[in-house]
């Protein structure tokens, strides 16, 4: 298959699926190409209307009063030209809006349907300007491609059409050359410049991915005071983005130079002919406005056809990668009209799991254990050791190698995932917070909650009195990620929004890590209410948040090495009662060093 073969089934799919949509409208589509049609049929009744008044005037013998018909006849032809042209575009404004909606819906209700490998590799700095891109290609190729294309073709039909019929057929080679060789030279070049148009997309979307993830580590870059390596990466990328941008000018400008060039000899061919005639008296100066009228007529829409051309297949390029977006499948598939988990009373059975995410890296090799009703399940271990990736399982966030997970005995591939990841409350070692209000974050947890139950949910979480003592109270904007907030008011308002939830499961995933002793030891009391009568799948990084647990789990390299409680795991004195002193110690140095400042203070 020839390069230019996937480019044009590509192009083919493109169209394909623009027609799915707008076929919607087909009604209004009809109304839209009658005054197109309606347009152009007083476009080219303009010319012959100012060929009679002029043969009229110019003949003395004849000429004895004003055509006043003719002349208010030729008035209202362009205002019908321009009339009818802007009857077409309200017609068709609601297909082409309806379509750029529908698709840029479609994009949005996609990118959540993906996996989270999806969105773990993707980059957000230049995923947003491809969408963008191809939204706006979209709005071209259904706007102005359309309703350029087609009314230029049939206008140069009508004007070949007369003149095959009233004048020389030398006019009309002339015509037909100078249009073949005119598009044969647009295509030629246009398709060379598409090669271009490609690299500067693709050095834009490289240049927005590095500047928003530049912007998003913020910290990083002044913590290893990096700014001029960061300035010098921008640079380089935006260095080669310029030199793209200036050949993709050069070729344009060949373009632009080369058309006009072909039209220029065309008119010039046509006038000279014309010219000729009127001298040996075979036509009039009626006649010789006329020609050029509609050799105007036809030129100027064929310098149009060409940008349309060219623009269009800018526009596909662009819709590509939105369409190549569309087309990524999601990595569970999952049968439609599956039935509704039902959690009579919360049981959660890993049956010998296996997982990986990349083939060559197992994560989980043949992991087994119950969680009781209403009981919790804590699992400690080492970085890489596989304990998230057990929530990340609970979820079906990745479908399992092997092996399965089940809540009340229903294998969780059996039923909908919306239904599953209603039924567990999660609250992650960072509070994933909107870009808006406390009060929107906390009902977040559950759709239409009032404001009632959502400063219930932040009296729960103890963290009403200090949202009550700000300005603007549960208004107050959170910041980016929720910057402008504290790593334990963050915590208080994604547990609020668990509570408000009211999940029969919960998954803490290190919950309490990020935060310092004291804010761990305040929030872990809410976490244990929380979890009461509830069945929980703790993922821990401190040890002293668990000893509670109905049952601890301690995991490395993706296998369960010791399970048993707290007691039981310290008399075995295995790898879990290593680590428990450990922690101990570093518990003990703690707080010896909070001792030492608080007397310097005394």
């Amino acid at each position: 298959m020839s390069e230019a073969e996937p480019e044009k089934l590509g192009a083919m799919n493109v169209m394909r699926d623009l027609w799915r949509v707008v076929s919607a409208f087909k009604g209004r589509i009809a109304v839209a190409v009658f005054f197109l049609v309606l347009a152009k049929l007083a476009v080219v009744s303009v010319p012959l209307a100012l060929k009679r008044i002029v043969d009229d005037m110019s003949s003395p013998e004849s000429f004895v009063a004003l055509p006043i018909a003719l002349l208010i006849g030729y008035a209202l032809l362009r205002f019908a030209s321009t009339l009818f042209n802007e009857l077409r575009d309200l017609a068709f404004s609601r297909v082409t809006q309806h379509t750029v909606a529908t698709y840029a819906q479609k994009t949005f209700t996609h990118l959540h349907a993906l996996s989270s490998r999806f969105h773990a590799k993707r980059r957000i700095g230049g995923l947003l300007p491809d969408i963008d891109r191809g939204t706006n290609g979209i709005a071209f190729l259904l706007g102005v491609g359309l309703f350029t294309l087609i009314p230029t073709l049939l206008e140069i039909g009508m004007v070949v059409g007369i003149m095959t019929a009233r004048y020389s057929d030398w006019f009309t080679v002339i015509l037909a050359m100078t249009f073949l060789v005119y598009c044969g030279f647009t295509v030629v070049f246009t398709q060379r410049r598409a090669i271009v148009q490609r690299r500067v997309n693709r050095l834009d979307s490289n240049a927005k991915s590095l500047l928003a993830d530049s912007l998003i580590n913020y910290d990083a870059v002044k913590y290893f005071t990096n700014e001029r390596g960061e300035s010098a990466r921008f640079q380089h990328i935006m260095d080669n983005w310029a030199e793209a941008v200036v050949a993709n000018q050069r070729a344009l400008f060949i373009l632009h130079v080369g058309q006009s060039s072909i039209i220029a000899m065309g008119v010039a061919s046509v006038m000279l002919l014309a010219g000729q005639f009127v001298l040996t008296r075979t036509m009039t100066v009626g006649d010789l406005i006329l020609i050029n009228a509609y050799v105007i007529q036809v030129c100027l829409p064929l310098n149009a056809l060409g940008f349309v051309y060219r623009e269009a297949r800018d526009a596909l390029v662009n819709a590509e990668k939105l369409f190549q977006l569309l087309r990524e499948k999601p990595e569970i598939a999952e049968a439609p009209g599956l039935p509704a988990l039902k959690v009579p009373r919360g049981e959660v059975v890993f049956d010998n799991v296996i997982f990986a995410y990349e083939p060559a890296r197992p994560i989980l090799h043949g992991v087994s254990f119950r969680i009781p009703p209403g009981g919790t399940v804590a699992v400690v271990g080492g970085s890489g050791s596989g304990k998230s990736t057990l929530a990340r399982l609970l979820l079906r966030f990745y479908e399992v190698g092997g092996g399965s997970v089940s809540i009340d005995g229903q294998d969780i591939r059996s039923v909908s995932s919306h239904s599953l990841r209603e039924a567990i409350g999660v609250v992650p070692q960072e509070a994933l917070l909107f870009n808006d209000t406390i009060a929107f974050n906390i009902g977040y947890g559950r759709s239409g909650a009032g404001m009632d139950e959502i400063i219930a949910a932040a009296k729960a979480a103890h963290i009403h009195d200090l949202i009550d003592s700000l300005p603007l109270k549960y208004d107050t904007p959170v910041g980016e990620r929720g910057v402008m907030l504290s790593g334990g008011e963050k915590q208080r308002i994604a547990l609020a929004r668990a509570i408000l939830k009211n999940p029969p499961l919960l998954i803490f995933d290190e919950a309490t890590s990020a935060l310092d002793t004291a804010s761990e030891q305040a929030i872990q009391k809410e976490l244990d209410q929380l979890s009461a009568n509830r069945t929980t799948l703790v993922i821990a990084h401190r040890l002293s948040t668990v000893v509670d647990a109905t049952e601890i789990l301690v995991m490395e390299r993706g296998r369960i090495i010791e399970r048993g409680t707290h007691a039981r795991l310290l008399d075995q004195n295995g790898a879990y009662a290593r680590l428990w002193q450990l922690q101990q110690r570093a518990d003990d140095s703690e707080q010896l060093v909070r001792e030492m400042q608080s007397s310097m203070q005394g």
